[in-house]
């Protein structure tokens, strides 16, 4: 699928009301009030930003890849994209996008897929889903393993392949491409900057994102 046509912010990272850099293979969660704006920056390039999205109000209402897919009837995330829960309500809404195409099934790396997809040795290796879990752990309001699901990964490449299945290929991401979107309702944004050094969705060399923030 060809990417998208890139938009730019026009919001300036001095005018932020929060800005922090996140390193690679660490996790973040915050809670994003309604209508505040949020930035992931690939600050080095080819990072992956593996990222969940829950309705603050009612957790259990949590991105739904499946509704969001179907609802947009495109498969990929770029502006104009509106991420919704399982009900259907609206999460939030990508405002600004420069790389143009950000994959939503491509999920995360965990202990167990380390060893299916690569090798028994991998097992240990540091992985997105134990990031999700510390993270849910520390925020609280009651997150259990059931509350981890399809996620996005915003700037990583698959790419669908003739027979249906899926390729982790070289990223398009560069350095200091950035994806913003705008909160739709009060919304908690769950991130494990992935630690992957087994596919090139990080390059081979997982790398630092930037996070910021804009008031309503």
């Amino acid at each position: 699928m060809e990417t998208a046509a890139l938009t730019k912010s026009s919001r300036v990272a001095e005018e932020a009301i929060y800005d922090e850099t996140v390193p690679a293979g660490k996790g973040w969660i915050h809670d994003l009030k309604k209508g505040q704006v949020f930035r992931i920056v690939d600050i080095c390039g080819n990072q992956a930003a593996d990222t969940l999205f829950y309705d603050s109000a009612n957790p259990s209402d949590h991105y739904s890849a499946a509704r969001t897919i179907t609802e947009q009837q495109n498969l990929y995330l770029t502006t104009g994209s509106i991420l919704r829960t399982e009900s259907g309500k609206p999460l939030v809404e990508i405002v600004a996008d420069t790389v143009g195409r950000h994959d939503t099934l491509g999920g995360a790396c965990s202990s167990q897929s380390n060893t299916v997809r690569y090798a028994h040795d991998r097992a240990n290796m540091h992985n997105c889903r134990d990031t999700f879990m510390l993270e849910l752990a520390k925020h609280g309001k009651g997150f259990t393993k059931r509350d981890l699901l399809p996620n996005v990964n915003f700037f990583m490449n698959v790419p669908i392949t003739a027979e249906g299945g899926l390729s982790f290929a070289d990223g398009i991401s560069h350095a200091g491409a950035y994806v913003e979107m705008v909160a739709r309702t009060d919304t908690t944004v769950l991130i494990s900057n992935c630690p992957q050094l087994n596919n090139p969705c990080s390059g081979f060399h997982p790398t630092p994102i930037r996070l910021l923030i804009w008031p309503q």
